[in-house]
């Protein structure tokens, strides 16, 4: 009975220790983490996008992706200042019409929107990445699942600050619906509401793994089969590397432009496919 009260007596101290904030509301440096999150104040940003899908042979595209994203500073709020640009390229397969995958690398550089800071003013960024996206209609409507997978490498604006790796897990839903037509075809306004979660892993994450929550809805105009053009507002929020507890928010007004030119003869073509993303 003696070692029975011993066994009883350590798991009440265990649960204890566990229930008691003041001695597990730490992190990994010593830190007190907030007693419940606490979120940021909201930043605007602006971002002009541009996505490509050039068809190359009869199963492959090539995805060319050009990014231009602005944030506001205290000095220049709202529109701000250029914050990231992206070139993004990789090969795409087309397994069928609803189905392609694709495989390619992104050269981000990034830029100091610190008005205070005396670190350097610019970096890049180095990414590896891989997706797959799939297709279904339903009635007049298209509904997009894909899943992006990136691996990444990134650095601080400090002088001789080392790259850090990360893995970056991302699944999106999105419709498109189309408004004055029953599909989508030339001469349709359609909207898109889009959902997506993006997570990450590695060592330099420790309780932070939900990097982006964005939460979009979009308008778009389908010009020709080849052009269409969309824009919309976005809010986002995710956990902050630095501290799992605090909260980065943002709303992104977003503006695109999607090109598909296809150069081959009329005769290699396949019928249509479901790329625009």
């Amino acid at each position: 009975m003696g070692s029975y009260k011993k066994y009883t007596l350590a798991i009440v101290a265990f649960l204890l220790w566990c229930t008691n904030p003041s001695l597990y509301a730490q992190d990994i440096d010593g830190e007190l983490l907030p007693s419940a999150s606490k979120f940021k104040d909201p930043k605007t940003k602006i971002w002009f996008n541009t996505y490509g899908n050039i068809r190359i042979s009869k199963r492959l595209f090539w995805v060319a992706q050009t990014h231009f994203r602005f944030e506001e500073t205290e000095d220049t709020p709202f529109i701000g200042q250029i914050g990231q640009i992206y070139n993004r390229h990789a090969i795409g397969y087309i397994y069928n019409k609803k189905i392609n995958a694709s495989l390619g690398g992104v050269m981000r550089i990034n830029f100091n929107t610190d008005e205070s800071s005396e670190d350097r003013n610019v970096v890049p960024e180095f990414r590896i990445w891989h997706q797959y996206q799939f297709a279904q209609p339903v009635y007049s409507a298209m509904i997009y699942h894909r899943i992006r997978i990136e691996h990444r490498w990134t650095q601080g604006f400090k002088e001789n600050s080392e790259y850090i790796f990360r893995n970056r897990w991302r699944y999106m839903f999105r419709a498109k619906i189309p408004l004055n037509n029953h599909k989508l075809e030339p001469k349709t306004l359609y909207i898109s509401p889009e959902s997506e979660l993006i997570m990450q892993s590695g060592k330099a994450v420790v309780g932070s793994v939900m990097e982006d929550l964005r939460l979009t809805t979009t308008i778009g105009y389908i010009l020709t089969p080849r052009l269409t053009v969309a824009g919309g507002l976005m809010y986002s929020q995710g956990q902050t590397l630095e501290n799992a507890g605090v909260f980065k928010q943002n709303w992104t007004m977003r503006f695109h432009v999607y090109f598909s030119p296809d150069f081959r003869k009329v005769k290699n073509k396949l019928p249509e496919i479901h790329l625009n993303d």
